[in-house]
């Protein structure tokens, strides 16, 4: 075995184990890159065929093409490391005995029969339930590709038996436990977990996340992931560390992962491509945030001995113009006038006009509109409301827990006939039928793109810093000039309790 294919030292004198992932079609080949947490040649050597002998079936598994390289490369790495920090631990630490070995020898001839039947029932020794969790297949994905998976978990770990096996005989017998030191000892470094290890538990324990909070949770920790390596313990991880990552988040270029010139580069790579727009002060701020309560339940639950990333967000700078506007009194009697008199002829859809509606009484979130069931249209002790929740349908989804809430129906709409209009779609699932979802915007995507472009143009208010979203802030300002108490306010982010009394359209 020629170990210089698989070997490679940083510019620290660290070495690295490479492994060349199978080779999808239409798809260049990826690499593994795995710390082996030693500057010694020899030492590396013997991790390396260790890894190796077990990559061997990975590299000739058929069922790893059918996905997708990411995914690919996250699962077969994360196995890596988890076989390397397994055989490190038990040569440098505990040491094997001959007890232990046998152990691992009946082990070996559950595998090798399991491997050789037409059939593979028995989980002995196996775990399918870990290894899901660790590899984050979805259910389709493991319904899929199960019986292979089982089969490579069983050669694979077949091949890790052998090789430690193989390590203890040509030890002669020899325990691997450390032998008396003639030097004087040294405090044992502080243990920690690695960021893999840490990162799966992390996301598990949070698994009441919204789809689109846990994407965005995994899309920041991804770049950490990436940086640091998931086998390096959180122990190992500095302040400075910390510094030097804010400075590479900020050097983010923007949609890394889709656009042409960086979505094939790692992330060392894509932060030198020139000419690409870099990722906003906002963005960065949410990947600084991430990794804060990333390390803060870290360090709570055991995992690291200390908190990064406290106090690093970055300053954004004074915006002198621009950003969302209010309407005026005069833009709102436009706005109403257009909507129930349709003198454009701009307004050609139901869905529409009373979207627009809702937006301009209640001042809602485009999404919270779009998304209404017709049962979200309720009465209590004789007033009609709107029930803003993600309760129902499962692609529904709040901004907050503290964005449910019940927003009264104003007099007017009641008088324009949108009860009437909402007992004609008693048989429909949700109110706004023509608004489909998207997995970014929910179901506010179609709405807005009518109300900001060809509406807003078409009766000629389109201007910088008016769009839907300025309806909720017409609304908080007119709350305010109503002398509405701030508990009843919107106020920025908190809920509408009421309609304002006597405030104008």
């Amino acid at each position: 075995m020629k170990l210089s294919a698989y070997l490679s030292p940083s510019r620290h004198g660290v070495y690295y184990f490479r492994f060349p992932l199978p080779r999808a079609e239409n798809d260049r080949r990826r690499t593994v890159r795995v710390s082996l947490r030693t500057k010694c040649p020899d030492r590396a050597g013997d991790l390396a065929r260790y890894l190796a002998s077990c990559g061997r079936l990975v590299r000739d598994n058929k069922t790893l093409v059918r996905l997708r390289q990411d995914q690919m490369r996250d699962m077969v790495r994360s196995y890596f490391v988890a076989s390397l920090d397994r055989y490190t631990e038990k040569l440098n630490d505990n040491g094997l005995s001959e007890q232990s070995l046998d152990l691992l020898r009946q082990e070996l001839a559950v595998h090798e029969d399991a491997i050789s039947g037409t059939d593979d029932l028995s989980d002995l020794y196996f775990d399918p339930d870990d290894f899901r969790a660790s590899t984050g297949l979805t259910d389709a994905e493991w319904a899929e590709n199960e019986p292979d998976l089982r089969r490579k978990m069983r050669k694979t770990r077949r091949d890790q038996i052998k090789a430690l096996l193989s390590r203890a005989e040509s030890l002669d017998g020899h325990s691997f436990a450390q032998q008396p030191s003639q030097t004087p000892a040294t405090p044992p470094q502080a243990r920690s977990a690695s960021l893999g290890d840490a990162y799966a538990d992390f996301m598990a324990e949070h698994q009441h996340w919204s789809d689109q909070m846990a994407k965005k949770a995994r899309g920041f920790l991804a770049v950490l992931l990436e940086y640091f390596g998931q086998d390096r313990l959180m122990a190992e991880i500095t302040r400075n560390d910390a510094s030097e990552l804010k400075k590479i988040v900020q050097a983010l270029p923007v949609n890394r992962n889709t656009k042409p010139e960086t979505r094939d580069l790692p992330l060392m790579e894509a932060i030198e491509v020139t000419g690409v727009q870099k990722v906003s002060v906002e963005v960065v701020n949410n990947h600084l945030a991430m990794f804060f309560r990333f390390w803060d339940w870290a360090e709570r639950h055991g995992h690291a001995p200390q908190k990064l990333f406290v106090g690093m967000k970055v300053a954004k700078a004074k915006q002198t113009k621009g950003g969302r506007k209010a309407y005026t009194k005069d833009q709102t009697a436009k706005l109403y006038a257009e909507l129930t008199e349709n003198h454009s002829g701009l307004v050609k859809k139901d869905d529409h006009k009373w979207g627009a509606l809702l937006g301009l009484f209640t001042g809602a979130r485009l999404n919270e509109i779009a998304q209404l069931e017709v049962g979200d249209v309720a009465q209590d002790d004789g007033i009609w409301f709107l029930n803003i929740t993600d309760d129902g349908n499962k692609k529904k989804r709040v901004k907050a827990n503290a964005c449910r809430r019940k927003v009264p129906l104003h007099s007017e709409l009641i008088r324009l006939g949108f009860l009437d209009w909402v007992t004609t779609k008693a048989k429909e699932p949700r109110l706004f039928m023509s608004f489909s979802d998207d997995q970014k915007d929910g179901y506010g995507r179609n709405l807005g793109r009518w109300f900001n472009g060809p509406f807003l143009k078409g009766i000629g208010m389109k201007e910088g810093g008016l769009v839907f979203h300025s309806l909720r802030h017409t609304m908080v300002r007119r709350l305010a000039q109503a002398d509405v108490p701030d508990g009843s306010r919107m106020g920025g982010r908190a809920a509408v309790r009421r309609s304002p009394k006597g405030a104008e359209r």
